[in-house]
């Protein structure tokens, strides 16, 4: 048998060895044990959500919280604002719920990382590894049929303001149908999440998956890891099963996310000064534009339009997104029967979103019990100008395009404003409180580095000071990208099992 999922009290607990063991099974998890597996070794993937199949996902954005979430998406900062930290808990991690979105590593990434953190040599080796996962996960433009009304809405709404970069998405889709269910999981397989890739690939290239296992810690002896110990949890009652023990013969890889990979190390006995440190995120929001004539949102790819022409000057991406009516609902103000009146607009709003390249840094820490993480993270003046102006340039593009008024979501505003009074946003208020915003890209908390007092891997994912352990996942990348991380994530977890394997 090479899938153990749940197993209760009364089971027997589980005891395997293999290679190596790779705890998580996102972008990081997934390309490590594949590369691992495709250089002949035997692979553990441990993954603390459940196995589902396309075919099972939700239909719903409630159910997408209760089936493919952690903890339901409850998971906030604490700062001044709560907001939302938004990872998956299922085989195949976030990228089961996120838009598929692949951006490359710019290049001006690797040169910071070597002036400001003396990581050197990955460029080439980074770069090789992104041709083939694009070759693999089939990644391609968003096609013409999937593009859907808000998607063009934006680039003629880009190009009616003169943005000098605009450009249809380039996404791990295997020819889009335009359903518009990324993020309750694509459900007609044409998506590229891991869990119909790369994990299936592990094992059946002699593999072992383990799901429904969160890992508490890593085995060691004296300064090497030798395995991985946990209990099993049923996904759905949250009850505590067996316990599980894989032991690996060469190495660990702990990829299980930049909120849950630091907790493993510390609750492991790993006490590195960086530890859980340099916690970094793109805050970001989204401003509905509302249209004479319908636009469906929902109709096309969920991300199918983006522009990085503000990535270094102020610091933001632009980005479409489309979301179900059921959090549309939570974004509009009031309730009852105004609630229902300013939803019969549903059709003809479409919402456009920005990422803030944010300088602000928080932390990682374990919570009382230590069982789950504590995220502490707010964003300082300089971040707050930058997205506040991030809300100007999606209400001024939606305007471009033929808005008639924008619903900006911002408390002390009025609800909508009209399209002659959309620089009022340039004045909007800077507190985070105002703003209805979520963490979806997320660095740090085991970052990269060559000192051992400011970093905790070096540049091949190796943990100071022990042997045979690997962190190879979002928490090892020391800068915010200003770009989508999952191209990158991937790319340094197979150039870190390259390693392992030579």
């Amino acid at each position: 048998m090479t899938h153990f999922a749940y197993r209760g009290r009364d089971e027997a607990d589980l005891d395997i060895e293999v290679d190596y063991v790779v705890v998580g099974s996102g972008a990081g998890g997934a390309s490590a044990a594949v590369t691992l597996a495709r250089g002949g070794a035997r692979v553990a993937i441990v993954e603390a959500g459940a196995w589902r199949d396309p075919e099972d996902y939700p239909t719903s954005a409630y159910g997408a919280m209760r089936d493919l979430m952690d903890d339901w998406g409850a998971q906030v900062t604490m700062g001044r604002a709560l907001w939302p930290v938004v990872q998956a808990r299922t085989m195949g991690g976030t990228t089961v719920i996120n838009s598929a979105i692949c951006v490359r590593t710019p290049d001006d990434i690797f040169d910071q990382w070597k002036r400001e953190h003396g990581v050197e040599g990955l460029r080439n080796r980074v770069l090789a590894a992104q041709d083939r996962i694009e070759e693999d996960l089939f990644v391609s433009e968003v096609p013409v049929a999937a593009r859907g009304r808000s998607n063009l809405l934006a680039m003629a709404g880009a190009t009616a303001m003169g943005l000098k970069e605009s450009h249809y998405l380039r996404r791990y889709v295997k020819d889009c149908l335009g359903a518009g269910q990324c993020l309750q999981g694509c459900r007609d397989r044409r998506k590229q999440s891991t869990n119909i890739n790369y994990v299936p690939e592990t094992r059946e290239r002699g593999g072992v998956i383990v799901s429904c296992a969160p890992v508490d810690r890593v085995l060691t002896e004296g300064s090497r890891a030798i395995g991985v110990i946990g209990r099993f949890v049923h996904p759905n009652t949250r009850a505590e099963g067996t316990r599980f023990r894989v032991r690996a013969k060469k190495a660990v890889v702990v990829a299980a996310s930049v909120t849950h990979s630091p907790l493993i190390l510390m609750r492991s006995g790993i006490r590195l000064p960086a530890l859980g440190k340099f916690f970094r995120a793109h805050p970001g929001t989204g401003v509905f534009g509302c249209y004479d004539d319908p636009v469906d949102m929902n109709v096309g790819a969920t991300q199918g339009w983006a522009s990085t022409q503000f990535r270094v000057d102020p610091g933001l991406k632009l980005e479409t997104l489309a979301i179900p009516p059921e959090l549309v609902a939570s974004r509009f103000a009031g309730g009852g029967t105004e609630l229902i009146k300013r939803l019969s607009r549903f059709r003809h709003v479409a919402m456009w979103c920005h990422a803030v390249r944010a300088e602000s840094v928080g932390s990682v820490s374990r919570s009382l019990f230590g069982s789950r993480p504590v995220v502490r993270y707010e964003l300082d003046g300089a971040d707050m100008l930058r997205f506040r102006r991030g809300m100007h340039l999606l209400a001024q593009q939606h305007v471009a395009a033929g808005a008639k008024s924008v619903i900006p979501g911002i408390a002390g505003m009025p609800f909508e404003l009209d399209k002659d009074d959309i620089d009022k946003l340039a004045d909007a208020p800077l507190d985070p409180r105002a703003y209805i915003a979520i963490l979806s890209h997320l660095f740090g908390g085991c970052v990269m580095g060559r000192d051992e007092k400011t970093s905790v891997v070096d540049a091949r994912g190796r943990v100071h000071g022990m042997r045979g352990l690997v962190v190879a996942d979002a928490s090892v990348i020391p800068t915010n990208l200003g770009v989508n991380p999952q191209h990158t994530i991937m790319a340094l977890a197979t150039v870190f099992a390259e390693h392992l394997l030579a």
